[in-house]
């Protein structure tokens, strides 16, 4: 019989190019998963930074070494398999979305995210291995960041030769614009695309997966050039088998909803007193004409 792994997906709420206080929460939050009895634990996408169309999270990209002796001191402390994607800057000067899978002994292995999506083209560069890695019992595990997960040539370089996939995502919604009845069909595509890509993923494959989609918020290029705009991150925390069936989901944060203040209605002479109707002031200017003409006719 195959031996039973708990493994956990850590959430986090990320500061924005704080890698000292993100390294720190992950720490306590990589603690409690051990001590509840997981043995794998999988961080988040960019976990040292968190993303957003800022010059912070550049600036924010850590070495290689730095995470390495973090990752195996983190793995050795709790016991425990420990992966995660954060903004790696290489011996060579480059800045890759490395995803780095260590244990007590060591660094188990790496993948590069192939394609930064979107405007992820300003923090880092792509890679061109093929994301599979190889545990101390010989079994095999796939990784795939963001958006890998919506491309075939994830498929086609993980079908068939791994036992278990793992996963993370930043992955935004689409912002309230005008007109919104158009944004809001988009968001509602893009909320069910997000939520379904891992099922889909997951029997593409044939193997199991499990993903950490963050959920929080995260700052996205605006309108302009220098406007910024606060999104919500689209996923959830799910596990599942071959199937596309989903065997485990944790809930979604529910946030309360803002009450719309609704406005007095003014009395109908104040409105038309600040807002003139076109009709009124016709009007008005007719019969001025007419005052006119008859004090001309007058004797």
């Amino acid at each position: 019989m195959s031996e039973l792994v708990r493994v956990a997906a850590v959430q986090l709420q990320p500061r924005l190019g704080d890698p000292p206080a993100n390294l720190a929460a992950c720490a306590a939050l990589v603690a409690q998963a051990a001590e509840a009895g997981s043995r794998l634990v999988v961080l988040l996408e960019f976990f040292t930074t968190g993303m957003a169309y800022r010059p912070s999270i550049g600036a924010g990209a850590v070495a290689l070494d730095r995470l390495v002796s973090w990752l195996r001191e983190q793995a050795t402390a709790h016991d425990v398999t420990l992966g995660g994607s954060f903004l790696c800057r290489d011996r060579d000067g480059d800045v890759r979305n490395a995803f780095l899978l260590a244990d007590p002994k060591g660094i188990l292995g790496r993948h590069d995210k192939d394609l930064p999506t979107m405007w992820e083209n300003a923090f880092y560069v792509g890679g061109d291995d093929d994301g599979v890695i190889e545990l101390r019992d010989g079994r095999r595990v796939g990784v795939a960041l963001c958006w890998e997960l919506m491309r075939s040539q994830t498929v086609r370089r993980l079908r068939g030769r791994v036992d278990l996939v793992l996963a993370g995502s930043a992955w935004w919604s689409v912002p309230p614009w005008r007109p919104h009845a158009v944004t809001r069909r988009w968001e509602a595509s893009n909320a069910r695309t997000a939520a379904q890509s891992i099922r889909a993923f997951a029997q593409l494959v044939g193997a199991p997966g499990r993903a950490r989609l963050a959920v929080r918020a995260a700052d996205m290029p605006g309108a302009g050039a220098a406007a910024v705009l606060r999104r919500p991150l689209r996923g959830t925390d799910r596990r599942l088998p071959r199937q596309r069936r989903a065997i485990g989901r944790a809930p979604r944060r529910k946030r309360p909803r803002r009450r719309r203040r609704r406005r007095r209605a003014r009395p109908a002479a104040t409105r038309n007193a600040d807002r003139p109707l076109l009709a009124s002031r016709a009007r008005t200017a007719a019969d001025a004409g007419l005052e006119l003409a008859a004090n001309a006719r007058a004797p």
